[in-house]
């Protein structure tokens, strides 16, 4: 799930922030694929307006794996 893409559903980062029950300052330092954690809980809190995208996190975790080699 974006970051951009969330934000934009929500208005601002600071509405995104209350909706999770985080700070706004917590958001600023996500790049721009939202924690997995994050996106999940914006899929339901959205009822699936939002969606968590699989193939965001599987590159991440490649790219993990790559670099532990």
């Amino acid at each position: 799930m974006l970051k951009e893409n969330c934000i934009n559903h929500f208005g601002t980062q600071a509405a995104l922030a209350k909706m999770l029950k985080i700070s706004s300052p917590a958001i600023s330092v996500w790049g721009s694929v939202i924690p997995e954690k994050q996106a999940f809980r914006l899929q339901m809190i959205t009822g699936g307006v939002l969606t968590y995208d699989q193939a965001h996190y599987q590159k991440d975790q490649a790219a993990e794996s790559e670099g532990a080699a």
